[in-house]
């Protein structure tokens, strides 16, 4: 009983100190259960879900997004990561590692008697350095140069499962962005120009980036149409293709057969005329957005426009009509009395085609086509398609990266050490508990090297010590080489990283660590 009592004493209101600490504890597990999936030689996590899904990725925010995390200050790292995937799109473990050590760096300084708040400021001024210190490093980069973009978005890859292929998805991701982009203008990309689908059978070998419009939907072949148009003229529908329905739940009742046949007869010159229509445009393509209401189209209205050789493609998703719209230069058509040829698209073929695991509908040569692409991901099994497509939004998001922020620094842990090396001069021109503070935080920079070292089975202290040797004489691209196992110049390796990576993972780390350390109290509401 007494147990029980000085429990809800506990939980009812913490001491201070008491939360701070369980909130340190809580965030650095999280820390450490991605910790060994950094890096190029990290492992991979299997996620097992309730329903007996099982998924197999090494990406920080994949794997923190499946985790069922209870303490509050724990899921703040969880949504550190997210912010990371949509800030960078890349960098998610790494900034979760970061966070960890910076907590830990928190601890010790707590131990000593500083004060929170003056760690917080100490902190904030030892991020501003460090990102000084990054900018110093970073090497100015033009979008025309695609041999480095290729080199950063394969350097995203290799700590990826599907990372033997990146000679194959890093060209597709480069290509992607640079297709849907204007290099000399841009300022960032849209991925919603870049449609990812997803096919099974065949290997990540099939993966391609096709310059048109691809569909999931397969042609109807309900009432024998074609499935090969030429000089498609396309027609993108929002209306339905079948009998008018009232709005509200009512019947009507018969009591003759000449009635029903009057019913049966208004309908077909009904549907045969809204068919007549789209014929008379000159249309011999149509998409039918998927309609809730009612069927989009019927038995009846698939003979028609079968007849008259025009393809249809339904079930087309509400989300898509922005992206086929702005693909084929047509207009969305909401009413067949605003059916003209004008709101069509054109393209040199349309068909159908064949995969190993059902069809897709392909159309291709668009002339004037708007700045999107597609790309077919192929894999042996669904696991491996759902990491590739992860991959490569890893790989467009390091593309877009650079195109945000045009510098790239290098990677292998050379960036972190130097940032270390500096913080560690600049806090010795401090004084008083900022000095500690500063010195705190360079320590815990090193905590990437340490881990790349460690999760590729090297003697991290070694090489750390030995990393933080050569930098010290001035080899500022000194880096960890996980292959083989030394410390190279990785800028001959071609391990890039865009700066827009490690300024979002040092801010979005710093100012999360902050904030948990402003909470002193945790009160449970009812």
């Amino acid at each position: 009983m007494s147990d029980s009592k000085s429990t809800n004493q506990f939980s009812e209101k913490q001491k201070e100190k008491d939360v701070r600490s369980s909130n340190i504890v809580a965030a650095r597990a999280v820390a450490d259960a991605v910790r060994t999936s950094l890096g190029p030689k990290g492992m991979d996590k299997m996620i097992s879900s309730p329903t007996g899904e099982v998924i197999i990725s090494n990406d920080g925010a994949t794997i923190l997004q499946h985790l069922e995390v209870k303490h509050p200050a724990a899921r703040m790292l969880v949504d550190l990561s997210k912010a990371q995937d949509v800030e960078a799109g890349d960098g998610t473990t790494s900034v979760v590692v970061l966070a960890g050590a910076l907590l830990g760096a928190v601890s010790s300084l707590m131990y000593r008697g500083i004060h929170p708040t003056s760690i917080t400021e100490g902190f904030q001024i030892a991020l501003h350095k460090a990102l000084e210190v990054l900018s110093s490093i970073a090497v100015p980069l033009d979008l025309a140069d695609r041999e480095s973009l290729l080199k950063s978005a394969t350097t995203a890859l290799n700590s990826k499962v599907v990372s033997q292929y990146s000679t194959i998805i890093a060209p597709i991701a480069v290509d992607a962005v640079l297709s849907v982009i204007d290099p000399r203008t841009a300022t960032n990309v849209n991925l919603k120009d870049i449609k990812v689908i997803k096919k099974l059978g065949g290997t990540i070998d099939d993966t391609e980036l096709v310059h048109g419009l691809v569909f999931d939907q397969h042609v109807s072949h309900a009432a024998g149409g074609p499935s090969r148009i030429q000089n498609a003229k396309i027609g993108l529908i929002q209306f339905c293709l079948s009998a008018p329905k009232t709005y509200m739940e009512n019947n009507v009742i018969i009591s003759d057969y000449t009635q029903m046949d009057r019913i049966l007869r208004e309908e077909r010159a009904l549907i045969l005329n809204m068919c007549k229509k789209i014929q008379k445009t000159g249309c011999n393509v149509l998409l039918i957005q998927k309609s809730i209401l009612r069927d989009a189209v019927n038995d009846l209205s698939l003979h028609f426009l079968a007849k008259m050789k025009i393809m249809v493609v339904k079930d087309i998703e509400r989300d898509d009509i922005e992206y086929i719209t702005k693909t084929l230069n047509c207009v969305p058509i909401a009413s067949i009395d605003s059916f003209v040829a004008e709101k069509l698209g054109k393209a040199d073929l349309a068909e159908e085609v064949s995969t190993s695991d059902g069809k897709i509908v392909k159309i291709t040569g668009i002339p004037s086509q708007g700045k999107t692409v597609s790309i077919i991901t192929r894999g042996s099994n669904k696991l491996v398609i759902d990491e590739a497509e992860r991959s490569i939004h890893d790989a467009l998001c390091v593309v877009r990266s650079i195109v945000k922020k045009k510098h790239l620094i290098a990677g292998g842990g050379a960036p972190e050490i130097e940032m270390s090396l500096q913080l560690n001069a600049y806090s010795k021109t401090l004084s008083g508990v900022e000095q500690y503070i500063v010195k705190a935080y360079a320590e815990a920079l090193e905590v990437i090297p340490y881990t790349l070292a460690e999760n590729a089975g090297l003697h991290p202290i070694a090489i750390v010590t030995e990393l933080r040797n050569r930098h010290a004489q001035g080899e500022k691209t000194a880096g960890i080489n996980v292959r083989k196992g030394t410390i190279t110049n990785i800028l001959e390796e071609n391990v890039l990283q865009p700066l827009l990576v490690s300024t979002s993972a040092l801010t979005l780390a710093t100012e999360t660590v902050t904030m948990l350390l402003k909470i002193d109290d945790i009160v449970a509401t009812r």
